[in-house]
């Protein structure tokens, strides 16, 4: 058997090298002999196996110390072993280096805390509502940590131990060939840990379901379908990871009185042929109530007045929308014997008689638009 050669020549850093360096030269030299990049290669491989025992040991304080005194005899001889037997073992080791390098394909990364589940409610507005901001409570049925075993799953007196398997990172190695597939534990599913007495009000999960009340905050001027995020207001992760989140999506019911368009708002207001031929001040729709606007002399079917101010806030403070009245002309169906008397005097006197519209092309080429 030929001699084993200097751990620290394998790396190619001094005797003095700090764990950082260490760590620094291997992954160059992992990254360059990685079985997945040399498929074949008998020397790349043995090289790969050879770098990786010589981090293993300086890496470890106690075992570098002891291989700085004794030599290669050092480790094994303190009871520590030394080498690996196959390249599973090797991945399984460094799977946070390995993970950075390779996303996780043949890495054995770490095992991370699953995310609790994101839930989705609903919440009606009305236009007024829109328009000044509201709070609202919502009331969300979620599991949350149970309470008797503080969402550890364990019953009292216990705990979670690690899985064996997995050695507690959740993911197992198989080698196929110079390939290693990473797959989810299938003893601790993931979690990285066991349970060996459940919890008897959760039966192991650690979650309960529980419904909860909370205070949402509308802000002014919010669109119809609009979506606001709770972070951490959904389900509770099991094990103590991250909780969900809650979506609260925001449907505005119609109102009779407007249109909207945005910030903008667009209502309908019937006049008679007198108010507008001679003007008036009628009574429009707003968000604070009926207001009077002045309809001036002449005004024509389809006419619109703004009213600048009156629309719907815009989110984030900037201005505020606008409201267009649109007037219409509303010809009566029957009139009194006095009303259709003085129509037709009022039509004797020329009152029938109207301008004519214009150039016929250009009044087709306005249809058409």
């Amino acid at each position: 058997m030929s001699e084993k050669r200097d751990y620290y020549e394998i790396l190619g850093v001094g005797r003095d090298a700090d764990v950082a360096e260490l760590k620094k030269a291997y992954r160059k030299l992992a990254l360059e002999l990685h079985p997945d990049r040399n498929p074949g290669d008998k020397d790349a491989e043995s090289r790969f196996k050879e770098a990786s025992e010589a981090y293993q040991v300086l890496s470890d304080a106690e075992k570098r110390g002891m291989y700085d005194r004794f030599g290669h005899d050092g480790p094994r001889g303190g009871g520590f072993g030394g080498g690996f037997s196959n390249m599973g073992d090797i991945f399984s080791a460094f799977g946070d280096i390995f993970g950075d390098m390779f996303g996780g394909f043949g890495g054995g990364q770490s095992r991370q805390s699953a995310r609790g589940a994101d839930l989705e409610t609903r919440v009606e507005l009305t236009l007024s509502e829109v328009a000044k901001g509201a709070t609202k409570e919502i009331k969300v049925r979620r599991r949350v940590a149970c309470g008797d075993c503080s969402g550890t799953g364990a019953a009292a007196g216990s705990a979670r131990e690690r899985c064996q398997q997995c050695g507690g990172r959740g993911q197992v190695m198989h080698q196929q060939g110079f390939l290693m597939i990473q797959t989810t534990c299938p003893i601790c599913r993931g979690e990285g840990s066991i349970v060996r007495k459940p919890c008897q009000t959760c039966r192991g999960a650690g979650l309960t379901a529980a419904e909860e009340s909370f205070q949402v905050n509308i802000p002014a001027g919010v669109e119809d379908g609009s979506t606001l995020r709770l972070v951490g207001r959904g389900e509770a992760a099991p094990g103590g990871g991250q909780a969900g989140n809650l979506y609260v999506a925001l449907h505005v019911a119609n109102d009779q009185r407007f249109e909207r368009d945005g910030a903008d708002l667009h209502a309908l207001v019937a006049l008679s042929f007198p108010q507008a031929t001679l003007g008036a001040t009628v009574k429009a729709p707003s968000l604070d109530g009926d207001i009077e606007v002045s309809i001036p002399p002449g005004t024509q079917p389809g006419d619109t007045l703004t009213l600048r101010g009156k629309g719907l806030p815009r989110l984030q403070g900037r201005g505020t929308g606008d409201l267009v009245v649109h007037l219409k002309l509303v010809v009566p169906r029957s009139l009194s014997p006095e009303q259709e008397q003085s129509l037709r005097a009022f039509a004797s006197a020329g009152g029938d008689h109207v301008e004519p519209p214009g150039e016929r092309g250009s009044f087709w080429r306005k249809k058409r638009k």
